[in-house]
């Protein structure tokens, strides 16, 4: 058996429900994601922590990227390149220290179950309603905090949403989308030098890329319609949910 039928094979393993959960939350992380500036590792990460844990963290922060460099691309005249070098710093360490830690995570219950609180910390910090400066010092921490939830389970996005939050909506969107780009690309980098991604990760993602596409594609005309505001319950609300079925999962 070839290596390219082998790792198909490895994900047929998974079972059509399995595989068609996972591209369904694809696919609504996805249209989240461009429609509220957050949710597709918040959604689509429990739910492939459920349904084929064995193809995380590596495998969402790919399709992360390409959702990313999309959404980049679109508010490129929005950034503010004197406010990155701190953050992506941040997100650099991070990274790092969150490949250290998943090297050592080998029970897929544990890592299920860091995803779960992961989740609930990127609800809360979403939530909470606490104006911070945005200057280096609270760019890095934040940055910081982001590698290392964003690396362990392609959750990254809240710190940094935290701290724009308060900001306008079209340069709050431009900036976190920078980070996120930068972020998805810096923790595939930690993880693959701590071996931790494999060409399984890239083939599920291409599995997965359709899913995203339709989302991406779905989401553009929405956009102009829907405020980000709108659509931020329900991506926390959708978050929430998922979480607590890992939990359920569990525990029964």
């Amino acid at each position: 058996m070839t290596q390219t039928a082998a790792i198909w094979a490895e994900i047929a393993a998974a079972g059509p429900w399995a595989l068609a959960a996972c591209g369904a939350a694809a696919f609504i992380g996805t249209l989240m994601q461009r429609l509220a500036g957050q949710g597709f590792g918040m959604i689509t990460a429990p739910i492939v922590a459920i349904a084929a844990p064995e193809f995380l963290p590596a495998t969402l922060l790919l399709l992360g990227a390409a959702i990313g460099l999309s959404s980049t691309a679109v508010d490129l005249s929005e950034i503010d390149g004197r406010e990155l070098p701190a953050g992506f710093a941040g997100r650099a360490l991070g990274a790092v220290i969150a490949a250290i830690i998943a090297a050592q995570l080998t029970n897929p219950d544990a890592f299920a179950a860091l995803v779960a609180v992961m989740i609930y910390l990127g609800i809360a910090l979403s939530l909470v309603g606490i104006r911070a400066a945005i200057r280096p010092v609270s760019l890095f921490l934040a940055g910081t905090l982001a590698g290392i939830m964003g690396t362990l389970t392609a959750v990254g996005a809240p710190p940094m949403a935290l701290l724009y939050q308060y900001e306008q909506q079209k340069r709050a969107a431009a900036m976190q989308n920078a980070f996120f780009l930068w972020g998805m690309l810096v923790s595939i980098g930690a993880l693959w030098i701590a071996g931790l991604v494999g060409w399984r990760h890239v083939g599920f993602a291409v599995f997965l890329a359709p899913m995203v596409l339709i989302g991406l594609v779905v989401a553009q005309p929405l956009s102009r319609r829907v405020a980000k505001a709108q659509m931020r319950p329900w991506a926390l609300g959708l978050a929430g949910l998922a979480a607590t079925g890992i939990v359920a999962k569990l525990i029964f």
